[in-house]
């Protein structure tokens, strides 16, 4: 493999999370100041986050609004992590904005793995629902939910997880990802 920034080669996106390990406020602000850096076309900036810590109400709203599969896991992640856009007017601003909360997602991914702790996204979630639960303007179109924490212990996970959690790492081979 060509050389990676260990940043970016020991991301992983685990569905284990240490139930009682907690993010730190300065942890928190870290994550979101990596997003507010992301770069965004026009410098829009058109990402809007909610963050709920263990337990807290914004945690427990987000929760509720994923799918009782990833719930099992989910709730024991430290934080839980509403990415969302401002789509603004005009023609592909929506999609503009959708790319640039992707930036910000990853940007705050990378920090993450920088700070010794992991992240695993969600795009399936009643994001209607969410949106009401967390009294959204309607022009805040909520993309992702992310899942923050520290390692937890895989072997604590439902068997049908602990298989897809200790399964080895499988990317596409680069040659299959390049457009001819």
């Amino acid at each position: 493999m060509t050389d990676l920034t260990p940043l970016l080669a020991f991301r992983w996106s685990p569905r284990a999370f240490d139930p009682h390990a907690e993010l730190a406020g300065d942890e928190a602000t870290s994550l979101l100041e990596a997003a507010r850096w992301a770069p965004s076309a026009a410098n829009a900036q058109p990402w809007r986050f909610a963050l709920g810590h263990r337990q807290d109400e914004t945690w427990k709203r987000i929760l509720v609004s994923l799918p009782d599969p990833e719930q099992r896991w989910a709730r024991h992640a430290a934080a839980l992590l509403v990415g969302a856009h401002t789509g603004a007017a005009g023609p592909g601003a929506a999609e503009r904005a959708a790319y640039d909360l992707g930036q910000a997602i990853a940007h705050l991914t990378v920090q993450a793995t920088a700070l010794g702790l992991h992240v695993r996204q969600l795009t399936r979630f009643d994001r209607a629902g969410l949106a009401a639960e967390l009294d959204l303007a309607a022009e805040v179109r909520p993309l992702v939910v992310a899942a923050v924490g520290r390692l937890g212990d895989p072997y604590a996970l439902p068997p049908d997880l602990l298989a897809r959690e200790t399964a080895l790492r499988h990317r596409h081979p680069l040659a299959a990802l390049l457009l001819r």
